[in-house]
């Protein structure tokens, strides 16, 4: 009996080893099998160097000349400025080597010695001062950039000294515009030159045929940082309609584009690409008339502000296409705290800060005894009737503040009307709007003969002092002391901004990383699978 059972269990055991050891041969093929699999699918994911992009309304090439944006976009991967602009709107040197500030209106720049242009020739102060007399001399984007320059000296080969007709306040944000090669031009007449420009950038243009500009990459290209990029072409297409930019990208043709399209998706869907919005420049806001009777008082102002609800004005008239704006620098300046948070809506606020200064509500209306007469909040809100998008947003507005009893009538006047309400300032409220310049400067805002009528010396000193400041964190100090004065005294109440948005193709491989100076921040880690 005891025989049967040690044979019995040597069977088992037996069985077991064999059991084991087709388990381990099977596991053992499969693994191979995976990992033979994995070497196929890494070598079918194999980094294509070429990347694809799309144009509608081609003008030209030259980016003193055109008027599209996004020429001016791309053109930035061919043409260099003296001083750039980072992700954050920060200066940031580039041609420039040096940028000194030695008078109110002068500036003294030293250029690189090392840059080469695409043809092999250097760049030289000659051609920056050839670039901004172009500009003098033309109406591009970038005259505005200029027109406060009243001369340009070459002290030497790689040195210049711009002077101003006055003090410009962070001078150096207009110095973004590409230099052209002075050489590239002898004998010619810029506007009407069929040259193609070159560039001293990451790419170079190698053809321009057939409805497609080839770009390739600058192997000599200055910036040893980025130099390595593995992008080694760029086909950009040329479209007569913005609508078949569109259609390319929604069948793959096309890698990435940038657009302020409110409707994208009923063009290319909602699915097979990544997107990225950002807050663009384009800010309305209403301006008090603080010489008004009423509007004079802080807690009017404030009262008022805290009535209007933005997310339901960009929801009901914007289509949630907008962003709640709360300051003019926030579209993502280096300036802005975001941490401090506006006033935000809080009609229960707004009532209590009426009590709180005298105001009684009575009849429907909030009114006031002073002086032997009797005050209403009544105001009349300008707006211009050809705006049909504002004129929806005045009516939204004039809504909320009827809902806690103060009268609101919209002033609906023409064109040429609204003009000439803005330079008089003769209105009660208007609601207007202004694209943001990249510059942190706010004298359009709180500087003298603002929209408001609104002063504070504390703010113009401020305004003047940081003219002179480079230190980083002593500006985001100043900057922040205004953002709270701002809040205190709200002299005008922000409302929204524009979004734009950047989409690129599953297939392409990198970091969105854009914002409304340049939207291929990172482009030499970019490729396409």
């Amino acid at each position: 009996m005891k025989v049967n059972i040690i044979k019995y269990v040597f069977i088992v055991f037996v069985i077991g080893i064999i059991i084991f050891a087709i388990y381990m041969i099977y596991f053992k093929d499969k693994e191979e099998e995976a990992k033979q699999e994995d070497i196929i699918q890494s070598e079918e994911k194999v980094e294509l160097k070429d990347l694809r992009l799309g144009i509608s309304n081609y003008d030209t090439i030259n980016p003193l000349l055109s008027n599209n944006k996004e020429v001016l976009n791309i053109g930035q991967l061919i043409y260099e400025p003296l001083i750039k602009i980072d992700e954050n709107y920060k200066t940031q040197l580039c041609l420039a080597k040096e940028c000194s500030k030695t008078s109110e209106t002068t500036y003294v720049i030293k250029i690189n010695n090392n840059i080469k242009w695409q043809d092999g020739t250097s760049l030289t102060a000659k051609d920056i001062q050839f670039t901004i007399d172009r500009l003098k001399e033309l109406t591009s984007i970038y005259t505005h950039n200029v027109e406060k320059i009243t001369s340009v000296e070459v002290l030497d080969n790689e040195t210049i000294k711009i002077n101003l007709s006055e003090e410009v306040p962070f001078f150096e944000y207009n110095l973004i515009f590409p230099i052209l090669s002075s050489n590239n031009y002898l004998g010619e007449d810029f506007k009407t030159s069929t040259k193609v420009p070159i560039g001293t950038g990451m790419f170079s243009i190698s053809t321009i045929e057939n409805g497609v500009i080839t770009l390739l990459k600058n192997e000599n290209w200055w910036n040893i940082k980025e130099q390595n990029s593995k992008i080694e072409s760029i086909k950009i297409k040329l479209y007569s309609e913005v609508g078949e930019v569109y259609n390319s990208f929604k069948l793959g043709n096309i890698d990435i584009l940038t657009t302020s399209n409110l409707n994208l998706e009923q063009y290319i869907g909602t699915i097979g690409y990544a997107k990225r919005e950002i807050k663009g420049r384009d800010f309305d806001y209403l301006a008090f008339n603080c010489n008004q009777d009423l509007l004079k008082n802080v807690e009017v102002r404030k009262a008022i502000s805290y009535c209007i609800d933005k997310a339901n004005i960009i929801t009901s008239v914007y289509n949630n296409n907008y962003y709640i704006s709360n300051f003019p620098l926030d579209y993502g300046n280096y300036l802005y705290n975001e941490e401090k948070v506006g006033l935000g809506y809080n009609q229960e606020q707004a009532k209590r800060i009426l009590e709180e200064n005298g105001w009684e509500y009575k009849n429907n209306r909030w009114q006031k005894r002073e002086n032997g007469s009797t005050k209403r909040l009544e105001f009349k809100l300008t707006v211009c009737t050809s705006n049909e998008k504002r004129v929806l947003a005045a009516e939204s507005i004039k809504s909320q503040l009827g809902q806690i009893g103060i009268k609101v009538t919209i002033n609906k006047i023409s064109d040429s009307q609204y003009q000439k309400a803005l330079k008089n300032k003769s209105y009660d409220i208007i609601l207007t709007g202004v694209t943001n310049s990249y510059s942190p400067d706010l004298t359009t805002f709180f500087g003298i003969d603002n929209l408001q009528n609104y002063t504070n010396e504390e703010v113009i000193n401020i305004l003047n002092e940081i003219k002179s400041i480079s230190d980083i964190n002593l500006l985001k100090e100043k900057y922040n002391r205004i953002l709270d004065i701002y809040n205190e005294e709200v002299p005008f109440v922000c409302l929204y901004r524009n979004k734009q948005t950047v989409v690129k193709s599953q297939n392409l491989a990198g970091e969105l990383k854009p914002n409304n100076y340049f939207s291929y921040y990172g482009i030499s880690n970019w490729y396409r699978m």
